[in-house]
């Protein structure tokens, strides 16, 4: 949905069939692949799919205004708690956006938790633990909040990308 494709896709529902044409349409690094995009841009591009993919566009435009509305209302339910938001980035793989999943879902009182121990449980992290006659049996993570749990998975796969973090060496180990 670069520019370069957004100038074809307009010139192909306004008429524009020339592959030649269209292709010429392309930006900046776009245009060393000016070859393929002839061989792309050749074929039957009929009033019906000119149609459609109006649709499609229009669509994708509605649902961008939609996330930068969405985009807007966060931030401003954020910005009490910027200085939270800010310390949990500073965190290897802590982006902006776990940093506020973990808020949201927490209500950024961690007092209600008595240890991180007990965080992992509630976020259903910790595995269940079942061992019978000394033998110990593989069990499922037990449910928790679906959110953090996906946030905190997100901001551990970052750590193990991170280099230099303490992080990566404890979650490859």
């Amino acid at each position: 949905m670069g520019v370069s494709g957004r100038a074809m896709l307009h010139a192909l529902i306004d008429g524009q069939r020339d592959p030649h044409i269209l292709a010429d349409l392309a930006k900046r690094r776009m245009r060393s692949k000016i070859p393929e995009l002839n061989q792309a841009l050749t074929g039957r591009f009929r009033e019906h799919y000119a149609f459609l993919t109006r649709l499609y566009l229009d669509r994708y435009d509605q649902l961008s205004g939609a996330i930068t509305q969405l985009t807007v209302r966060i931030e401003e339910a954020m910005s009490p708690f910027r200085p939270a938001v800010d310390l949990l980035d500073t965190i290897p793989g802590v982006n902006q956006a776990v940093a506020e999943v973990i808020l949201a879902e927490t209500g950024g009182d961690m007092t209600r938790f008595r240890s991180a121990q007990r965080l992992a449980s509630w976020a259903g992290l910790c595995p269940g633990r079942h061992e019978s006659a000394g033998r110990v049996r593989s069990t499922r993570v037990r449910p928790g909040n679906p959110h953090l749990k996906g946030a905190l998975g997100m901001a551990a796969f970052g750590a193990a990308r991170t280099k230099g973090s303490v992080l990566q060496h404890a979650t490859n180990g």
